[in-house]
């Protein structure tokens, strides 16, 4: 007869085995929750689209350049091609009404003053819906959003009163 080759088995090798088992059965475990917590992190509700996206964006800088060409933030006027080579207009002074006061005592109220051209838009309509014409200005960046009339301080003390009590918190400024 041919002579086979025997493997003896201890008990010893049969833990091992078994141990090194356990081992991999538990790393597979603990692997398959990591990656399950990390593929539900990573779905999020629906995926916007490219035009969704852009429809995001803010609007193009023409179009947020306008604000500071009207009298005010709900009147756009077109945007006129300007040459940077030819020398600018001089500023024409508006005439005042005779209804309004002299410059030496004349106020008005300040509603609100921002960078942010959307919030002077927003105050801008709210005091328009309270019954207040207003008037946008830049200053230095700035979008100031003030009563349209000018008149004494007495009469600016009354309807800064009535523009407290439609949630305004406007302050008192010499009329330019």
């Amino acid at each position: 007869m041919t002579q086979r080759d025997q493997i003896s088995i201890g008990s010893q090798s049969i833990l091992w085995v078994a141990g090194v088992g356990v081992g991999l059965v538990t790393l597979a475990f603990v692997l398959g929750v990591q990656v399950g917590k990390q593929g539900a992190a990573l779905r999020r509700p629906a995926q916007k689209g490219v035009e969704e996206e852009l429809r995001d964006l803010p609007e193009p800088l023409v179009d947020q350049l306008k604000i500071f060409e009207g009298d005010s933030p709900d009147k756009f006027v077109a945007a006129p091609r300007v040459d940077a080579t030819a020398p600018k207009p001089e500023p024409k002074a508006e005439p005042r009404s005779e209804a309004a006061p002299s410059a030496s005592g004349a106020w008005t109220l300040q509603l609100v003053s921002t960078s942010d051209a959307a919030e002077a838009k927003r105050v801008a309509d709210k005091a328009k819906a309270a019954g207040f014409a207003t008037t946008t200005l830049k200053d230095k960046g700035h979008l100031k959003v003030r009563l349209a009339k000018s008149a004494d301080r007495a009469a600016i003390d009354k309807t800064a009163e009535k523009l407290k009590k439609a949630g305004f918190k406007p302050f008192a400024v010499k009329a330019e």
